[in-house]
């Protein structure tokens, strides 16, 4: 048995249907007069190698690197991995770094756990565990969890090919890990790359790029039936079509965001201030050190990290 430490320490103007989401690359220009705020910034952009290795690139608001390292190696088959969400790491009891995350291989849905010493290296307890199939039929895959004093959420999104977003409460219980379906929402077929933002006790909310290159945010309340009543945003207007992949951390009262290229295997940083519709302002921050080759991206997040506060 697996012993682990505890994770963690203790609709208004503007406001557009989800229906209107469905459905030449140009750079995404910078807009408004944002910045950091005088705020440190960095984020940890997890990626899994066409080999099946777990690896981390840390990035500043220079757009400099200030790391790039193998955490894990082997962790999956080579070239099999489609999907990760965000996968959460941290000190345990027991020693070392533990990580944790579900991804999609092929049709089927693992949950991912396993040991390195401090900072990566040799894998022990390594656990990757089917949970089941049909999921061929999904193009994005995130888990937001809230970890307070008492409590631990994880909530988990799915966005199916026909654009219905699903989500799913995800409960860990004497060793067993169980999945049950609270909501969804059509009208999501024109997203092209999605990625969360805010996090809270009553909502998540999801920054999203349009294949007719609109940015639009998503707030989804964890409350209100089957039927997720979604508030859906449009940011901006034109020039994010471009992105197939993207990555986002907190910075400030904003997000600091990695938008993924994979035409040109490039990555560019932006600044998007606390997100309000049309008035939300973004700040590019330049093109990131190095290229971005590798098949799949997401975001790693320390136990104790801070929660996404970006809306």
């Amino acid at each position: 048995m697996i012993k682990w430490a505890r994770y963690g320490g203790a609709v208004a103007a503007g406001v557009v249907s989800a229906a209107l989401l469905g459905g030449g690359f140009a750079a995404a220009q910078p807009t408004g007069g944002a910045s950091t705020s005088g705020a440190t910034c960095s984020i940890k952009v997890g990626s899994v190698t066409a080999g099946g290795d777990h690896r981390l690139q840390t990035f500043g608001t220079d757009a400099a690197k200030i790391e790039d390292k193998i955490v894990a190696k082997d962790i999956y088959p080579d070239g099999q991995v489609r999907l990760s969400a965000t996968m959460r790491f941290g000190a345990t009891e027991v020693g070392g770094d533990a990580h944790t995350g579900p991804v999609i291989m092929g049709s089927s849905l693992y949950d991912t756990s396993y040991l390195t010493p401090a900072g990566g290296g040799t894998v022990s307890q390594k656990q990757v565990t089917r949970v089941g199939g049909g999921w061929d039929v999904y193009r994005s895959l995130d888990r937001s969890t809230v970890v307070t004093a008492t409590t631990q959420r994880d909530t988990e999104y799915s966005l199916h090919t026909d654009g219905t977003l699903y989500r799913r409460n995800v409960v860990s219980k004497d060793g067993v890990t169980s999945r049950q379906v609270t909501g969804w929402q059509s009208g999501y077929s024109g997203v092209k790359a999605m990625t969360l933002i805010s996090q809270t006790s009553t909502y998540d909310t999801f920054l999203m790029t349009m294949t007719s290159g609109k940015l639009y945010t998503a707030r989804l309340p964890l409350a209100g039936g089957q039927v997720i009543p979604g508030v859906v945003k449009e940011v901006r207007g034109s020039t994010w079509q471009g992105f197939e992949s993207l990555v986002a951390a907190p910075c400030g009262d904003g997000t600091l965001l990695l938008a993924i290229d994979k035409d040109s295997d490039s990555g560019y940083l932006y600044h998007v201030g606390h997100a309000n519709g049309t008035a939300t302002t973004i700040q590019s921050l330049g093109k990131a050190a190095g290229s971005f080759t590798d098949p799949t991206y997401f975001l790693w997040k320390n136990f104790t990290g801070q929660d996404l506060n970006g809306e």
